[in-house]
């Protein structure tokens, strides 16, 4: 076996929503996890620690609470352990608190997302493995979204962000050799998700009696991604760290002569927005009330992945359909809340 299998997977973000799920999976595979997390207040501190109460259930995990934006933490967490692979999913999530608090994503996207570049590097980590989003897509017409595709107008400062995630990850690819895959992430939803998301907030208004703020009037639609079916594609691209093209090969805006690549990661059925809201109902048991409102700023009206680039490289599938999605978050979120 080779002597870095026994090594553990650091997963940054774990006590986050697709972090947690990830480090699950790793743990129920027999895979030595590191966690790491600031358990920082954007959102209830008390899920995130529900969520690590769960992981902490396997012996294999340690969780590190830690902020990435300290260069010095950062580094010496690198120097005390060698990992096997990183996940690095910490991030400041958000495209309207972006609006409000723009120093965030600049501390925690752009100043530690280097600080795991520096570690990854200094350390030869055989796979680094991050969370990009659909969001660099931003003010493109031409749908489904491919990863080939230009990306050169973000409309928040979030999907700008991203963006340069995936731009910093190539540069160190190619200077360094350090193998980087980036994952742009179409809305994912499920159990232990984000309170700050669409569904989470539809959920808990529908079961109060609230009325449901649906911008630019309904017209809108999204590509709904279930969190298993994220966890599975980590789970499957986690093994497999990208090869360089050949040299004579054009570089696109998904792959490089360097060890470097990005992936959508999807649904690809997109929904319109009310349907949704539909469903939801259904789930609850509940009709709602919608009030409609213009468009916000940084939004975008429809996003549609186009996955088949991950399906020929690692033979990814979506599975869950959005009802069967939803009925299972319902469940959830039921049973957390006691409602």
């Amino acid at each position: 076996m080779d002597a870095r299998q026994a090594e553990p997977v650091l997963v940054t973000g774990a006590a986050g929503f697709i972090g947690f799920h990830l480090s699950r999976a790793l743990l129920q595979a027999h895979v030595p996890v590191v966690g790491l997390d600031n358990c920082n207040a954007y959102y209830s501190p008390q899920l995130k620690r529900d969520r690590l109460a769960r992981l902490g259930q396997w012996p294999q995990f340690r969780f590190v609470e830690m902020d990435l934006a300290q260069a010095r933490d950062c580094a010496a967490l690198f120097a005390r352990t060698r990992f096997r692979a990183v996940v690095h999913l910490a991030a400041q999530a958000g495209v309207r608190y972006s609006l409000e608090n723009p120093a965030a994503y600049i501390n925690s996207n752009l100043v530690g997302f280097g600080h795991v570049l520096e570690g990854c590097r200094h350390q030869q980590v055989p796979h680094l493995v991050y969370a990009s989003s659909s969001s660099v897509y931003g003010a493109n017409r031409k749908l489904p979204f491919a990863e080939a595709d230009p990306v050169d107008h973000p409309v928040s400062l979030y999907g700008a962000t991203k963006k340069a995630n995936e731009l910093m990850a190539h540069t160190y690819s190619h200077l360094f050799g350090l193998p980087c895959t980036g994952l742009r992430f179409f809305t994912v939803y499920g159990p232990w998700g984000r309170p700050d998301m669409a569904y989470w907030t539809f959920t808990r208004k529908i079961l109060a009696g609230e009325p449901l703020q649906v911008f630019n009037h309904g017209r809108m639609g999204r590509d709904f991604t279930y969190v298993d079916d994220v966890v599975d594609s980590l789970m499957r691209l986690l093994p497999t760290p990208p090869r360089p093209q050949p040299v004579e090969a054009q570089p696109t805006a998904a792959t490089s002569t360097a060890p470097w690549r990005v992936f959508n990661i999807g649904n690809q059925t997109p929904v319109p927005l009310l349907a949704f809201i539909r469903l939801l109902e259904e789930a609850l048991g509940k009709t709602a009330t919608v009030e409609f409102l213009p468009m916000q700023a940084g939004d975008v009206r429809q996003t549609h992945a186009d996955v088949s680039a991950l399906q020929q490289a690692v033979g990814f599938q979506p599975g869950t359909r959005l009802q069967d999605g939803l009925a299972q978050f319902v469940a959830w979120y039921r049973a957390y809340h006691n409602c």
